[in-house]
């Protein structure tokens, strides 16, 4: 399948790390979600009930975001496979780095009942 619906750039901020400054003060965070679904009949209908709504996906990554996202996004929307990759873009390290994250896929197939 190689269908993608993505939002990229989901700012807000979250008390996410290892150092205690982390926990407490908080770091900004950029979320970005791909989710793989068929999209040929919302392709051919372009109908909003034959596809997923990115709005919705927003909405539910500020929501959750600070919990289990991926599993959430795979209970909430009808995607075969999802991708989240999050940044901390305020990282704790001596000296100047862009962002530190990490990214992980899930897919409904491997996901525990």
């Amino acid at each position: 399948m190689g269908d993608q619906i993505f939002v990229e750039g989901i700012k807000f901020h979250g008390f996410h790390g290892l150092t205690k400054l982390e926990r407490q003060v908080g770091v900004r965070l950029s979320v970005d979600v791909t989710l793989e679904l068929d999209l040929e009949t919302s392709g051919r209908s372009d109908r909003m009930a034959d596809t997923l709504d990115y709005g919705a996906v927003h909405k539910t990554v500020i929501e959750v975001g600070r919990g289990r996202l991926l599993d959430e996004l795979l209970a909430r929307f009808e995607a075969e496979r999802v991708t989240v990759r999050v940044r901390k873009e305020t990282p704790v390290l001596d000296g100047i780095v862009d962002a530190v994250g990490v990214q992980m896929t899930r897919t409904r197939a491997g996901r525990a009942s």
